[in-house]
């Protein structure tokens, strides 16, 4: 394992999954800042910045999350654990959000704000908690055999 920046340790097999994550968190000030004194962009800007965030990196990080660890996980853990279940409920509040301020023809201020918030929830929760426990679950070689499909960004 080594050690992130700030001093999380994170299986090398899954720091790309981190590295996004920290783009999440970001996204995540911009969005709770939206239309505040505090925002650097518009909400103009700031709504391009959540189609930067999601075409075509967020969706691939939800999909190798859903699609590759958790399935994985479920061989040695306990996928019906309550923080999973929530993590995946969290994953569809995420993208419906992202769907509605994308799709939106004017900027959805609330709808920016609590997909920050959100976001920040979102991502503190799979670092400090998930991701350990996926971590701790899994062997070595397993983590190993996942590598080709866990991607950076693009």
């Amino acid at each position: 394992m080594e050690s992130g920046k700030k001093g999380i340790k994170r299986h090398e097999v899954l720091q790309p999954l981190s590295r996004h994550h920290m783009v999440a968190l970001h996204l995540g000030v911009k969005l709770r800042r939206a239309n505040t004194s505090e925002s650097l962009l518009s909400n103009k800007e700031i709504r391009q910045e959540v189609i930067d965030f999601w075409e075509p990196n967020g969706q691939a990080h939800f999909r190798e999350e859903e699609e590759i660890l958790l399935p994985v996980y479920a061989q040695y853990g306990d996928i019906q654990d309550p923080l999973i279940i929530e993590m995946l409920v969290e994953h569809v509040q995420i993208r419906s959000l992202i769907r509605q301020i994308t799709n939106a023809t004017t900027p959805l201020i609330e709808e920016m704000h609590e997909l920050g918030h959100l976001l920040e929830q979102h991502v503190r929760k799979e670092e400090r908690i998930i991701f350990p426990m996926i971590e701790k679950a899994l062997p070595e070689d397993v983590l190993q055999e996942m590598a080709p499909y866990i991607h950076d960004e693009q």
